[in-house]
């Protein structure tokens, strides 16, 4: 298939060079063309622009948040200024009013889009026969696609509920662990016993290590990208009108976190706003 990648942050580079492991002919633009180079000299074809990467039968977006998407799509060389009409797969966490403008931008213009954010394994939303023109390039990037439904956006409904649910169990963990420390318990033990009964999910194995050793730099997900996921999630429950309290002390704690932590730690490091919430040790 004619693929093309647009976004080479990390994950965009492991994707799209996985394409060309399956056998995919991938052209790949980012903004930051260097970013480019490891996947042309392994027989990638390098665009000029975004329009030039939509000139086969498929792009991928795969970008940090909602203006990197409009300035791709709808730029004077995005992908609406394609000559081609490739069906665009956004992979990015977006916020859902900006998945619905895309999909009715597309619609407008007679082409197809589908919503596949990554958890890492994608959950997929857009009509039936352009999500069947994706199972291949789903099945060379992930282990599993979820079909969520016809609208686009709802798959970016779930993307940002879960990730709204990862810093809700970061939250509850940080507390747990800030407990048993103020009252003298091994916090490894805890972790032990919560991992090994009820709370055996990767989530709380992953962080649950993570909060333990403090081990908040280099970020696996920076902190400002879960801020804005959050913001995200704040905007889709207004419009929805869902009551969310939770997600405000989230939101508030990614703050605090980023004011005396700075910006380069993951977003785990809310840990370190529920410790300066606690009493200090006695004396």
């Amino acid at each position: 298939m004619e693929i093309g990648f647009i976004g080479l942050g990390n994950m965009g580079a492991a994707m799209a060079s996985n394409l060309l492991k399956a056998g995919h002919r991938v052209t790949v633009w980012n903004r930051s063309p260097a970013r480019a180079d490891a996947l042309v000299a392994a027989g990638a074809r390098r665009a000029a622009t975004p329009a030039e990467a939509a000139a086969g039968e498929l792009v991928v977006t795969m970008l940090a948040d909602d203006a990197a998407v409009e300035g791709v799509v709808f730029g004077a060389d995005g992908l609406l200024a394609a000559a081609g009409p490739a069906l665009h797969v956004s992979m990015s966490t977006i916020g859902v009013a900006l998945a619905d403008r895309l999909a009715q931008a597309h619609a407008e213009a007679g082409r197809g889009f589908v919503c596949a954010p990554v958890f890492g394994r994608p959950a997929a939303a857009g009509a039936d026969d352009a999500l069947a023109r994706c199972e291949p390039t789903f099945a060379a990037m992930g282990q599993k696609v979820f079909r969520i439904g016809a609208k686009p956006s709802a798959a970016n409904v779930v993307k940002l509920c879960g990730n709204f649910m990862i810093m809700a169990t970061i939250e509850t963990l940080a507390e747990a662990m800030s407990l048993c420390r103020k009252s003298g318990v091994p916090e490894a033990g805890l972790l032990d016993v919560l991992t090994g009964t009820l709370f055996s999910a990767p989530v709380y194995q992953v962080y649950g290590e993570i909060l333990l050793e403090r081990r908040f730099r280099p970020a696996g997900f920076a902190a400002p990208l879960g801020l804005k996921d959050m913001r995200l999630v704040g905007e889709a429950a207004d419009g929805a009108g869902a009551a969310m309290p939770l997600l405000e002390l989230v939101k508030a704690h990614l703050l605090d976190t980023l004011e005396h932590e700075g910006p380069d730690v993951d977003w785990s490091a809310i840990a370190t706003a529920v410790d300066r919430l606690s009493a200090p040790a006695a004396r």
